[in-house]
């Protein structure tokens, strides 16, 4: 089946399989490798993108539930100018370390911030419910995210 969606602004499709993960298509089908698969159960969050305004575990959704939706993905985060106030961040704060869950953790960061630029600790820490990481602890990751939010306030201003 022909799937046909916008990905970081771009229009894109491609011939997949009715049983083909939007994972999978982004992966194998779109060359768009950002997000990875972890648990394939929906678990882990690795695999998290924006779906229309949402975090979704790409792993569960099927590609045609994508069809005509606007996706984005960690590769649509930063311009080529410059990195996301999420990605600085995250660097200049040593937020992750080995990076297989930062792909995932950046993407429900940054629905967060778009919907509450200035969330509590409570907030962040629902928002990324759905993402394990085993090297951090969180509390860097907290931080970060709390630091982009008032730089995108600061810039929005």
């Amino acid at each position: 089946m022909l799937v046909k969606l916008k990905v970081n602004g771009e229009l894109r499709s491609a011939d997949v399989p009715p049983e083909t993960t939007l994972l999978k298509m982004l992966r194998e089908d779109l060359g768009l490798t950002g997000a990875k698969l972890g648990c394939d159960v929906g678990d882990c969050g690795t695999c998290t993108v924006i779906v229309d305004g949402e975090s979704v575990n790409s792993c569960l959704m099927l590609a045609a539930k994508a069809n005509g939706r606007d996706v984005t993905t960690i590769e649509g985060l930063a311009t080529s100018a410059e990195l996301h106030p999420l990605q600085k961040s995250f660097e200049e704060l040593g937020a992750l370390q080995c990076g297989f869950c930062g792909p995932g953790m950046l993407m429900s960061a940054k629905n967060l911030l778009e919907k509450n630029p200035e969330p509590t600790v409570f907030e962040i820490r629902d928002a990324l419910s759905g993402n394990l990481c085993r090297c951090t602890g969180y509390s860097k990751i907290i931080e970060a995210i709390q630091d982009a939010g008032r730089a995108m306030s600061a810039s929005a201003t």
